[in-house]
């Protein structure tokens, strides 16, 4: 038995037949060069064959139908998995292209994993135009959170294009795992130091809460309910709607480079442009900025570990700020002062100030206000830092990786940035019902894209 972080716990304390609580990848790969015509047949009997199952992929819930009602969740070990229910083979129809994905994607996204069994669903899937095949996995958020996930299945892959008899990813072991909860040796001693750090740390805690929550009028540092109510921030249903977007690397980063900016504001720009566009258009813009929740890794380099270890920051989108430099300009200010705030916690404190700043969003959740009231911020974006060199699995080359992620009641949309190679990979997750047309976004994005080119090019 393994008990779960509180942070894990909270992910499957807030599921809901409406907000299913996992988060998926989507991959894109070509296949080899003169592969058989039983080139996926044969990989998923080899997939189906990978019986030596790795944390987190054997984990399973000790008490499912207690979830909620436990202050103590936790793993056990199952090795007995049915991979013919956990591993599925489909096909696109005719003509395979990104649209029929997308609607493939939306649905196997909407469907809630069995929580009676190890909490995660791989698809292969083929039929894709050019001679490519995808692999959707997915993965409860209470197992992986963006970074862990993100490792989780690039384990498996390979830089060798001729590299062959590669394992399935659920039966690949981290150099390094991390325990979920325990107490290590001398376990009494341990405990009443972390005890005596935590309680050193609290007046630094309490204080960057406190300058979060007093928002100051003019302040580029924006804390929680600040952001208007919004179509965003309406009541969810359970079907979902994917899109995607893919942009150079090299370009992104040029163009942060001449507006003195991070690669992540460019990001935010990119976004807040597209979600201003719109909403115009549906003449549902509030005069107050939008804010991003933005998720930020607190995982050590050397933590190969799964699990939640995250915290977050809250920025400004400016959406009220029609001229596009100057949009810019107040997200750059935004995002520069949430990021000094950050850095005012000791490391030891970020678990806690991320626990205290999420309560409001997981209370709403756990209560059924999550719709109903201010939302705590209105839009997730977040930006996962990938794999750098190009990838293969049984010598198929690795195209894209797109994130697929969660939603809740009161917050409709969620933007996830993944890098690959040369490349940065949006993926957009939105509700069907709240957000029709959602798939605009992905093209208003790529066209602030060029807007934003061609006004820093005319300075």
């Amino acid at each position: 038995m393994k008990r779960m972080k509180t942070l894990d716990a909270a992910w499957l304390a807030v599921e809901s037949d409406d907000t299913p609580m996992h988060v998926g990848n989507l991959q894109i790969f070509s296949l080899p060069e003169g592969a058989p015509d039983t080139f996926l047949r044969d990989l998923v009997i080899r997939m189906k064959d990978g019986r030596d199952f790795a944390p987190p992929w054997n984990h399973k819930l000790l008490n499912p139908g207690k979830i909620g009602r436990t202050l103590t969740p936790a793993w056990k070990i199952d090795n007995d998995l049915d991979l013919d229910y956990h591993v599925r083979h489909s096909a696109l129809p005719k003509p395979g292209g990104e649209r029929e994905l997308g609607v493939l994607i939306s649905r196997l996204h909407s469907h809630p994993l069995d929580f009676n069994r190890p909490l995660w669903e791989s698809h292969i899937i083929e039929g894709l135009e050019n001679n490519r095949f995808a692999l959707y996995t997915k993965m409860h958020h209470s197992l992986i959170d963006g970074i862990s996930g993100m490792r989780l299945l690039q384990r498996v892959l390979s830089t060798d294009a001729n590299a062959l008899d590669m394992p399935p990813p659920w039966t690949v072991r981290p150099e390094r795992v991390k325990l979920i909860g325990g107490v290590p040796a001398h376990g009494l001693e341990a405990a009443i130091e972390a005890l005596r750090g935590q309680l050193k740390t609290v007046p630094a805690l309490i204080g960057a809460l406190g300058k979060l929550v007093r928002h100051e009028e003019g302040s580029p540092l924006v804390g929680p309910f600040v952001g208007p109510p919004s179509v965003l921030n309406k009541r969810v249903t359970p079907q979902r709607r994917f899109a995607t977007q893919q942009y150079s690397m090299s370009a992104l980063r040029e163009l942060a480079i001449q507006a003195d900016a991070s690669l992540n504001d460019i990001v935010l720009y990119l976004c807040s442009s597209a979600l201003r566009r719109f909403l115009k258009e549906q003449n549902a813009l509030p005069t107050e900025p939008l804010t991003a929740g933005i998720p930020v890794n607190i995982r050590a380099a050397d933590d190969q570990g799964t699990g939640t270890s995250i915290s977050f920051m809250i920025a400004s989108l400016a959406t009220d700020v029609a001229d596009p430099l100057r949009r810019l300009a107040a997200i750059k200010a935004s995002t520069r002062s949430a990021k000094e705030h950050l850095q005012t916690l000791p490391r030891s404190t970020l678990t806690q100030y991320t626990m205290l700043l999420m309560a409001p969003y997981m209370l709403q959740l756990a209560t059924g206000l999550g719709g109903r009231t201010r939302p705590v911020f209105n839009v997730t974006i977040s930006n996962v830092p990938g794999p750098r060199e190009p990838l293969y699995f049984q010598g198929a080359r690795l195209e894209a990786m797109y994130p697929v992620s969660l939603i809740a009641h009161g917050g409709a949309l969620n933007i996830t940035c993944l890098s690959y190679a040369d490349s940065l990979n949006f993926g957009y997750t939105g509700c069907r019902e709240t957000l029709p047309s959602m798939q605009r976004l992905a093209v208003y994005t790529g066209e602030a894209l060029e807007e934003l080119e061609q006004l820093l090019g005319d300075i």
